[in-house]
């Protein structure tokens, strides 16, 4: 069992070195906010039965989420560069660290999020742009009260190698949050995405 558990690792090691970092950050981010949005919709059309499964916005998830990789790749190689620390001694400088991410990658990746999703949905810029400034505050005040913390631990205790997809993958729920966030009700594209017999009852009423 443990000589099993000694080659898994083996396989698995190289996906986190080089290049295939890269790779790895970026397919996990996908991977990552397509399984929030699959689990966003599940819950949805447990209330709603009659909705029928968007595939292809879970596609355009994913795409945007591939495309948020590269950017959290560089920015904490970027980051862990300028202020390196690790552990509780270098306490001080993470917590610069926590509140430079805060204030620059959060909002950013925050704004690339809309903007790409509205793009892939066929939304023009001033229409995303005008759902961004909308739903802006909402997704950054909810950011403030899991991400700190969050990117405590992460700062503290996570070799740099495995930021991002540690980041991915305590994230699931943010991800579905995302999703909601983008797709709840009354927001652009949610008439269109109604199920059939959905529409049929809005012109029968």
């Amino acid at each position: 069992m443990l000589a099993r558990g000694r080659r898994l690792l083996h396989c698995w090691k190289p996906l986190f070195t080089g290049r295939l970092l890269l790779l790895t950050n970026t397919a996990s981010c996908g991977a990552l906010l397509a399984a929030g949005d699959t689990l966003q919709q599940a819950w949805h059309r447990r209330r709603h039965p009659d909705t029928e499964l968007q595939v292809a916005r879970t596609g355009r998830m994913f795409a945007v989420g591939c495309s948020m990789g590269p950017l959290m790749h560089y920015w904490y190689l970027w980051l862990d560069a300028a202020f390196p620390a690790q552990g509780v001694r270098g306490l001080k400088t993470v917590l610069k660290k926590v509140l430079i991410d805060q204030l620059v990658a959060s909002p950013a990746l925050g704004g690339w999020y809309f903007l790409g999703m509205g793009t892939l949905e066929g939304q023009s810029l001033e229409e995303s742009w005008e759902e961004l400034k909308e739903k802006f505050w909402e997704f950054y005040k909810a950011d403030w009260c899991i991400w700190p913390a969050a990117q405590l631990i992460n700062f503290l205790f996570v070799p740099p190698k495995y930021r991002v997809v540690y980041i991915n993958v305590i994230t699931l729920g943010w991800d579905t949050y995302l999703s909601y966030l983008k797709h709840r009700p009354g927001s652009p594209l949610s008439a269109e995405q109604d199920s059939p017999r959905e529409k049929q009852r809005g012109v029968g009423t």
